[in-house]
């Protein structure tokens, strides 16, 4: 992320996803895996507004959420004044958070804001110095070996109950580049059936980033110190495919 600038600002994750449908479907995978770490405290990198550190917590552990958002870590605090919530780049781990931790998670597509592999090296080599011998790391991306592969240019459209009748559309447009980059292109909208304009952009940001593939990722964990487990397609657990939804990664500390 730019310093200075909050791409994220404008946008409300906490209302354009069904969070309880989404987290009642990765919960086996994250108690099967945070469960075997060596202690119950737990790092969510890219923690956003924090619902997965809310759940984590309800289910026992000792979570520390770190975002390189201001607007995010604010809404993650506002929901959970109780939490613990750090503002950061995922690049300084080793000088945000003490060490000693049995576990943590990185999903919903965060890595990727990690343009350049010296920051993904940054990010697993400072995870792992926070991490006890045995912790255990899970990793969920999007498939980018399909995306890139297949140049795919959208996600499907997600549409939420807005407010004074209206309703909130998510819209998720890529173009991926011959460098494995991606220029993502996120937009909320407000449609009134009826209305005059019945479409209206609420807003639209503009982010690059980076498709880092399966090899690549499990590479640069390995080089980090970390056991690569298990590598599945979904957090549902299903194994992974060169077509799967997701890149998940299971590894832990060596």
């Amino acid at each position: 992320m730019e310093p200075g600038r909050d791409r994220y600002g404008r946008l409300s994750y906490r209302s354009l996803i069904a969070w309880p449908e989404r987290l009642k479907r990765e919960e086996p995978l994250l108690r099967r895996v945070l469960e075997g770490g060596p202690s119950r405290r737990v790092l969510d990198l890219g923690c956003g507004s924090g619902e997965h550190a809310r759940f984590l917590a309800a289910l026992g552990f000792e979570a520390t959420g770190v975002d390189a958002s201001p607007s995010q870590v604010e809404a993650a605090r506002e929901a959970d004044p109780e939490g613990r919530y750090v503002l950061g780049s995922l690049t300084a781990l080793a000088d945000l958070v003490e060490p000693g931790f049995g576990g943590a998670l990185c999903v919903g597509n965060t890595l990727p804001h990690l343009t350049e592999e010296d920051d993904l090296r940054r990010c697993f080599e400072g995870l792992a110095s926070r991490l006890l011998p045995g912790g255990v790391f899970l990793l969920q991306v999007l498939n980018y070996d399909r995306i890139l592969d297949r140049g795919e240019r959208t996600f499907p459209v997600m549409v939420r109950p807005g407010e004074e009748g209206a309703e909130t559309v998510f819209l998720r447009l890529m173009t991926p580049h011959a460098d494995g980059r991606v220029t993502f292109t996120p937009a909320h909208l407000r449609w009134r059936p009826g209305a005059e304009p019945p479409l209206e952009l609420v807003s639209a940001e503009e982010v690059q980033l980076r498709g880092w593939r399966r090899a690549e990722i499990e590479t640069l964990l390995t080089a980090a110190g970390f056991a690569v487990r298990e590598t599945l397609g979904a957090m549902t657990g299903e194994p992974w495919n060169p077509t799967s939804a997701d890149l998940v990664v299971v590894a832990a500390r060596s």
